[in-house]
């Protein structure tokens, strides 16, 4: 039987918990892959580059967190229009997303990448770059707007064979992009055997490397397996952008991307207060976030592998099954995210210790924030899964403001409003405050909301014959 002839278990059929768990697992050991790889390439630059090398690359994270978090809701966007495809068995609409979206990643992309390596040195002085770091974040930044489209292609693809049902597959070429970045960076830094040496910048060309390399594999692997969404000499016409397409991409992409915002927004004014109260604080704070992201990651997992897989039944018409997706997401974070919880508040000193000297008083004032905050990641998670649900449909706008309401018009304010009275912990307490509110402003919108109503296109495609997609296989 050849490869494209093997059906793959749907995400509209079987058990929900186990599929839900089984799709959630690999996009969960993306997100630790890409932390990973992050941290150990700040390790090199940090111990081995100097201080004016990490404060350039830091800067420039900056703006590549911005970049990829404005193509993220685009992403997740394409995500739920193949998802919905592929669950109502549509071919010719899921190649039509792929198509719309090949053309609509490539001149965005190219457009940022060559617009930001003319105007590098002019978005480093608009950022404030010390002047010691500028010639260490020039170098650095360029080449990672040469990595940009191959960054952006890559994050596309992995989150169409996302909505297709295979989580799996973006795993493991996920694994062999973060394993090249990790091993070409001592290489092209220090210039080891036959390979240049090239200093900070050699971190960035490891990853523009990495990323090209993984892509073009991504790519041939598509196409030997005979994936259902390739498109094929006499199928180049689905490249012709499809209006209505591309403008869903859009429309419903910025307001996602705009979540980001709203967080990373609100996160440089929590900084900023956080810096009012001495460097032990931002450092006890700076260590409490460090740990925040591992515990986040369930959550974020769970609601991606949510939106994909109601959104598949969405196209399906499986109303039944998507109301117990939300109850089965809901579980598996409360248990994922409740015992990473639990193991902090258990091994609190421990695990900070990683991050900071044992005998100092930051490690006081982290146990401290830890203690307040911590548990409120739960009700972050709830949220976060609810929100995958709702957007399945097209509903993106809402979870926007709830965001805005919770974290602009709630959090904030508290902190700013209390820190008279309560010092640091106005800004610690913020943060269960601001999850709490999310939460309950979620859960009244998937409740009595109009979510049910929405729609990623101004008509529903007409289903057609059933698809057949091929088996994810191993590297």
């Amino acid at each position: 039987m050849p490869p494209s002839a093997t059906r793959k278990p749907s995400l509209t059929e079987g058990p929900i918990a186990r599929t839900l768990l089984l799709f959630s697992l690999p996009i969960l050991g993306a997100n630790v892959l890409q932390s990973l790889n992050a941290s150990v390439n700040m390790v090199w630059i940090g111990h081995y580059l100097g201080e004016a090398a990490l404060t350039a690359s830091a800067n420039v994270n900056l703006v590549l967190f911005f970049l990829l978090g404005l193509v993220f809701g685009i992403s997740m966007a394409n995500t739920l229009l193949v998802g919905q495809a592929v669950g109502a068995k549509n071919i010719d609409q899921a190649k039509r997303v792929v198509g719309t979206s090949v053309g609509f990643f490539i001149a965005l992309s190219l457009a940022v990448a060559v617009s930001g390596y003319l105007f590098t040195p002019q978005i480093l002085a608009a950022m404030g770059t010390p002047a010691d770091a500028r010639p260490f974040a020039i170098a650095y930044m360029r080449v990672i707007f040469l990595a940009l489209p191959s960054m952006y292609f890559y994050s596309f693809l992995m989150m169409t064979l996302r909505g297709a049902g295979d989580s799996r597959t973006p795993f493991l070429f996920m694994l062999l992009s973060v394993g090249l970045d990790i091993a070409l960076n001592p290489l092209l830094i220090f210039g080891i055997g036959p390979f240049p040496k090239l200093g900070i910048a050699g971190s960035a060309t490891a990853t523009l490397i990495a990323q090209s390399i993984a892509l073009a594999a991504l790519i041939a692997w598509m196409y030997r397996r005979k994936h259902f969404l390739c498109l094929h000499r006499g199928e180049l016409h689905y490249l012709k952008p499809d209006l209505a397409i591309l403008r869903a991409l859009v429309l419903k992409g910025l307001p996602m991307g705009l979540q980001m915002v709203v967080i990373s927004s609100a996160a440089l004014v929590m900084i900023s207060l956080v810096n009012a109260y001495g460097s032990q604080t931002t450092a006890a704070y700076g260590a409490a976030q460090q740990l925040w992201t591992y515990i986040q990651m369930p959550s974020l997992a769970i609601g991606v592998a949510v939106s994909a897989m109601a959104a598949q039944n969405v196209g399906a018409k499986r109303w039944d099954r998507i109301s117990r997706i939300a109850i089965v997401g809901l579980g598996y974070n409360v248990l994922l995210t409740g015992s990473l919880v639990a193991i902090v508040y258990l091994f609190n000193h421990g695990a900070l210790g990683l991050f900071l000297p044992n005998d100092g008083d930051a490690i006081t004032i982290a146990q401290h924030l830890n203690a307040i905050a911590v548990w409120s990641f739960i009700f972050f998670g709830l949220s976060f899964v609810l929100f995958g649900v709702v957007r399945s449909t097209g509903a993106v706008i809402p979870p926007l403001v709830i965001l805005i309401i919770a974290l602009l018009g709630v959090r904030l304010p508290f902190a700013l409003l209390m820190r008279d009275h309560i010092g640091a912990n106005a800004v610690w307490w913020s943060f269960p405050l601001g999850s709490l509110v999310t939460l309950i402003l979620t859960v009244a919108y998937y409740r009595w909301g109009g979510w049910r109503k929405a729609h990623m296109l101004a008509s529903d495609a007409t289903p057609v014959e059933p698809i057949t997609v091929a088996k994810p296989v191993s590297l």
